[in-house]
């Protein structure tokens, strides 16, 4: 990860935007079981990764930024040479200061008996309820026995501000150091697409490819994917979050891959969709044309001061003007999409915040309306489209075909660097990958 003063910094950041009368406790998810005695490998809370790069489960930060002394605390595993012999080494008490820049740091076990006197006498507790039920009930539990204390002069915090009001603004908008990180990431996706592109030829099966695509994550020193890897061949490629990639790929299929490496804790999320033969049909040639026409004309239009939804209503018009041609849709463009038949074959969104989260954190909203872009924002931009085997009133020669192309979009003071445009999206490009 990043040096400590980058993190020193974000902390610094989020402590002003909260102000000296308010407190954050911010609590890493609970491991969880997998099946047996066997857990899920275990990823931290990406608001810690952003304000400590600390990666140890069993975590609580505690910032409070008015303090006299301990504005930074952390509750962490202590040091245990027998569980490490199992588990691996942990940073104790003395790491979680020494290392990460705690002002003091104690026994996760000590949370519930501590967790009062850090945050009482704040006017505000910024806090993630609803997020982890057992941690709600320790807040909860704290809260009711510093209102027993308050004529002793220990009163809670008045209210309860969710951490998206300032945290989540921050993790927003990237850094250098974050674009740069993500660029990486955005590499080693490319590169691995590419992979799967040449080995994709018919009679391979789903998830051979998932597996090499995995394995260039690895090799090239990514965490792995930032999400379960979408593998769709034929009419696979139909269904939106199709993870189970285990068919074979027939001859005459198109194959939709969509993942990501997560590199560094950031993650890339590329989706790609190509003719397994190195020939898209007559048909499927259409359709892809039409969506890659409405990507490349939707990413030049992500810059500041446009928005999200300027973006999704322009692919929607494209789209739905183009499905009109194909013969997918019936009548004026107009009321196809007032009345939402468009959906039929585009029923999802075009962008979403990419950063720490495949989904990441940040409001689409501002003020009541679409947010404007800003430098340092990056988005997706995906459209698709997706005629199911089943679909009716619509050319036999165009069911079973999934189409979606993404890519990452970082967005500059003058206009946007799309981060993964490394990575083959032309119809030439990608039947020359498959051959």
């Amino acid at each position: 990860m990043f040096d400590p003063a980058v993190f020193a910094a974000r902390r610094d950041a989020y402590m002003a935007a909260i102000g000296p009368n308010a407190v954050a406790v911010v609590r890493s998810l609970p491991e969880r079981l997998r099946n047996g005695d066997a857990m899920h490998p275990f990823r931290q809370h990406s608001d810690i990764l952003y304000l400590t790069g600390f990666v140890e489960p069993d975590t609580t930060l505690i910032l409070r930024p008015g303090a006299e002394s301990d504005r930074m605390v952390m509750f962490v595993r202590p040091r245990d040479p027998e569980l490490e012999i199992w588990d691996g080494k942990r940073a104790g008490l003395e790491g979680a200061k020494e290392i990460y820049g705690a002002d003091a740091s104690f026994p996760a076990a000590e949370l519930a008996s501590k967790l009062g006197d850090l945050i009482g006498n704040f006017e505000e507790l910024h806090y993630s309820l609803g997020l982890d039920s057992e941690m709600d009930l320790v807040v909860a539990a704290a809260i009711q026995r510093l209102r027993r204390t308050e004529r002793k002069g220990k009163r809670p915090p008045r209210a309860v501000v969710d951490p998206r009001v300032a945290l989540h603004e921050l993790r927003l908008h990237k850094r250098p150091e974050e674009l740069q990180t993500l660029r990486k990431a955005c590499a080693i996706t490319s590169d691995a697409h590419i992979i799967a592109m040449r080995a994709g030829r018919p009679g391979v099966f789903e998830h051979e490819l998932e597996a090499a695509i995995n394995h260039e994550f690895r090799r090239r020193g990514g965490n792995g994917p930032g999400y379960a890897s979408i593998v769709g061949a034929g009419e696979n490629a139909t269904i939106l979050h199709y993870i189970e990639n285990r068919c074979a790929i027939a001859d005459g299929d198109l194959v939709l891959v969509d993942a990501g490496c997560e590199y560094d804790h950031y993650t890339s999320d590329i989706t790609r969709t190509w003719p397994a033969n190195g020939r898209f049909s007559p048909a499927q040639r259409r359709v892809y044309e039409l969506v890659l026409a409405t990507q490349k004309s939707a990413i030049a239009l992500a810059r500041p001061g446009a928005t999200i939804d300027d973006i999704h209503d322009h692919c929607v018009r494209a789209l739905t003007t183009g499905m009109i041609e194909l013969g997918l849709l019936e009548g004026p463009v107009e009321a196809r999409i007032e009345d939402a038949t468009y959906k039929k074959f585009y029923m999802h969104g075009t962008s979403h915040w990419l950063g720490l989260d495949v989904h990441d954190a940040g409001a689409y909203m501002l003020g009541g309306k679409p947010r404007p872009l800003a430098a340092g924002m990056v988005i997706t931009i995906e459209p698709g489209l997706y005629i199911g085997v089943a679909a009716e009133n619509v050319p036999a020669e165009y069911r079973g075909i999934g189409v979606r192309i993404e890519d990452d979009v970082a967005i500059t003071s003058d206009g946007n660097e799309v981060l993964t445009a490394a990575c083959p999206k032309e119809i030439e490009d990608l039947e020359a990958a498959c051959r």
